[in-house]
């Protein structure tokens, strides 16, 4: 059972790492990091196959409409993808891709909307990019050189999740240290390093929380995962950028309650000293936030 003993254990065995500041930067002149308040990511799910049925659109009116409701709700950014990453979910090609996506992210955009584009393709990253989208949430390895050149060439930000596979449609197993922090640290520095040779200068870090490992089906281990990701988010703050988490579901735990299990984690990935959450409740989770600024 988590308890005060153990975040006091965190802080103290990290207490260095609780002071770490990263280095600031803005999005469109819109969102500030590192900042007093927390930014928020909401989801538009392109993909019929999305496990998230509230965040699923199935047309260019319904996903705009979406859009403009989520940040009315208090979304900083939105997020968009067109492929879900369920490994049974159907693959959707680049083609289909910037089919489904670009009307969406160019109608966002011109409302003035940050909007940010779900992909592993460096194909479909340049292409919505040149649409408006001012973040990339690359979900994949292989590209991810050409993918920061390609945004630092449009001034635009890289949230750089950590993959163990080519891609998020293309894991397997994960490792499951019992401090899952130093490896994924040692990933992202290599990143960082060749993102900002690239000449990037707005990126985020992201543990990948969300991604279907075939090693996390058990429900424990992968709740416990999460959560100890969560309570030590701070300690990434050290590499230079700030943190994003994908607020996961814990369907096995919250059964039909589900919708609550985002608004649950978000207390957890605050207390870690997140700065980006990307949620598919958007009003419940800011609701929550903003309680927690009160103390």
């Amino acid at each position: 059972m988590l308890g005060l003993k153990d975040l006091v254990a965190i802080a103290a065995k990290h207490a260095t790492d609780l002071d770490a500041v990263v280095r600031p930067f803005d999005i469109a002149g819109q969102v500030s990091f590192p900042s007093g308040r927390p930014a928020i990511m909401g989801v538009i799910n392109l993909s019929a196959d999305s496990w998230y049925r509230e965040s699923i659109c199935t047309s260019i009116e319904s996903a705009v409409e979406r859009g403009s409701e989520l940040r009315a709700q208090g979304a900083d950014i939105i997020d968009i993808g067109a492929e879900s990453t369920l490994g049974q979910a159907q693959r959707v090609g680049a083609a289909e891709q910037r089919q489904r996506l670009l009307p969406v992210i160019e109608q966002l955009a011109s409302q003035g909307i940050i909007v940010s584009a779900e992909t592993y393709d460096a194909e479909v990253a340049k292409a919505c990019l040149e649409a408006g989208a001012k973040v990339l949430n690359l979900t994949g390895t292989a590209a991810s050189e050409t993918v920061y050149r390609l945004a630092a060439g449009h001034d635009a930000g890289v949230i750089v999740c950590y993959v163990a596979g080519g891609n998020a449609r293309d894991v397997a197993d994960i490792p499951l240290d019992d401090d899952p922090i130093p490896r994924m640290a040692e990933y992202f520095a290599r990143e960082i390093e060749t993102a900002e040779r690239c000449g990037l200068a707005r990126g985020f870090v992201d543990p990948g929380l969300g991604f279907y490992y075939e090693n996390l089906q058990d429900s424990s281990v992968r709740i416990r995962h999460q959560m100890k990701t969560f309570l030590n988010a701070f300690r990434f703050r050290e590499l230079g950028w700030p943190v994003c988490n994908a607020l996961p579901h814990a369907v096995e735990c919250f059964g039909e309650e589900v919708r609550s299990a985002e608004p649950f984690f978000s207390v957890l990935a605050a207390l870690g000293g997140t700065d980006l959450f990307r949620t598919h409740e958007v009003p419940r989770v800011r609701a929550v936030l903003k309680t927690l600024g009160v103390y």
